[in-house]
């Protein structure tokens, strides 16, 4: 089982095929076996890269709440490239880790071939439009030292369907990772010179907003909306998924 220890915190990662990189996120409280169902397809011309966040799924659930944080999950991910002998890569994730995507590009923009932003928002210009976000993120940390990882049971696919340790390390992730600060993120969309294609199912009525300023703020975004899907699109509708993100990625340069 491949694990990169960083700073004293050990990161699962796994690589399958060979070719350009693309390294993909999973979201909160989910782990990298979210993105099953894209591996033969994606991996069979590139090298596919998966990983679990800290506190999420095989990788280390630290005590300390000052290791969750966006800086610490965007180290991981140029950590994991280093790991992998990879200057560059396709990056993307699903909502958090969507997020996470976009926060690495506005880290290290010079590693990024293209962007895939899959049922993600991108953060808030507007502090009480944010402080709700992070009250519901504050939320998700009760219910889940109230009620443990049975509380996973109710949510959408890829997080109902996953496996954790323990809920510590998520309750730590919803509080450091899940919440936000400022608006870095969503300031930098319009200043993204990589190609992007953003993904929204068509039932994930939270995101579809959000996609579509995404869309537009980003100056070369393509988006797709996956007919019949909900906030897992890539687990609802797998073929119409991994078609959509073949034919975006036969586009790159």
């Amino acid at each position: 089982m491949p694990i990169l220890t960083r700073n004293g915190v050990g990161i699962y990662y796994e690589v399958h095929g060979k070719g350009p990189a693309i390294l993909l996120t999973h979201g909160y409280s989910a782990t990298s076996d979210m993105w099953r169902p894209q591996i033969e397809a994606l991996s069979e011309d590139h090298t596919l890269v998966l990983w679990d966040m800290r506190g999420h799924g095989k990788s280390d659930y630290p005590e300390d709440p000052a290791l969750y944080t966006e800086a610490a999950t965007v180290g991981d991910m140029a950590a994991i490239l280093d790991k992998i002998g990879a200057d560059r890569a396709i990056v993307g994730g699903l909502s958090l880790g969507g997020y996470m995507s976009l926060a690495f590009n506005a880290a290290f923009a010079q590693r990024v071939r293209a962007l895939l932003v899959i049922d993600t928002g991108p953060g808030f210009k507007n502090d009480a439009a944010r402080e709700q976000w992070n009250a519901t993120a504050r939320a998700t940390a009760d219910q889940l030292r109230k009620k443990g990882l049975a509380y996973l049971q109710e949510q959408s696919p890829e997080r109902a369907t996953s496996t954790h340790r323990s809920a510590d390390g998520l309750v730590r992730a919803a509080l450091g990772m899940l919440t936000q600060h400022d608006a870095r993120v969503i300031n930098s969309l319009p200043h993204i010179e990589v190609p992007a294609l953003v993904v929204v199912g068509s039932n994930d009525e939270p995101f579809l907003n959000a996609s579509d300023y995404m869309a537009k703020k980003i100056p070369n975004a393509h988006k797709v909306v996956i007919p019949d899907a909900g906030h897992a699109s890539n687990i609802d509708q797998p073929e119409v998924f991994n078609r959509a993100v073949l034919d975006f990625i036969n586009t790159i340069a």
